[in-house]
């Protein structure tokens, strides 16, 4: 068995009027993500995550913010074309550790939730998804409530 291990970084500036999806669920709040997509910064990480552990360079290779045809894509069928991808190369997907970092909303409440869907795209149990997420204090872009940041690393194998 061979398994390789990836990271994935991802970074959307917030503003009022926009929506705010994390890990594959809407979250209501005042603020959202500016993105050529729905802006999800969780999957987006994932989807670094993994074609960077299959050396398949990053999501903006594969899914350019230039082209219409992902323009307000739900980041969830990217993720699961991700995960079609690193396939190709007979990877599957081990496990996922990831963190999001924000000021604003407190998503504990809403984690098992995420955890739940990104499991079902990626084919994997929930147990294998973990989620944490962070402040950083009222500290920089994020504190200031100016932008969202996540980070993931996964494990991916082939027999």
């Amino acid at each position: 068995m061979k398994i390789r291990v990836g990271f994935g970084y991802d970074v959307h500036r917030l503003a009022e009027g926009e929506e705010l999806w994390l890990g594959g669920i809407r979250i209501d709040y005042e603020k959202g993500s500016v993105a050529h997509s729905d802006g999800d910064v969780l999957i987006h990480a994932i989807c670094d995550a993994l074609l960077g552990a299959a050396n398949m360079r990053d999501i903006g290779y594969h899914f350019p913010d230039t082209s219409s045809d992902f323009e307000n894509i739900d980041s969830k069928i990217l993720l699961k074309k991700t995960v079609d991808l690193i396939a190709t190369k007979g990877y599957s997907v081990g496990n996922v550790d990831s963190t999001i970092a924000l000021q604003k909303p407190k998503i504990k409440p809403f984690i098992e939730e995420m955890q739940k869907v990104l499991a079902g795209v990626m084919g994997i149990d929930q147990d294998d998804v973990s989620i944490k997420a962070t402040t950083t204090e009222k500290l920089g872009f994020v504190g200031a409530e100016e932008g969202i940041v996540a980070y993931a690393t996964v494990l991916i194998s082939k027999d």
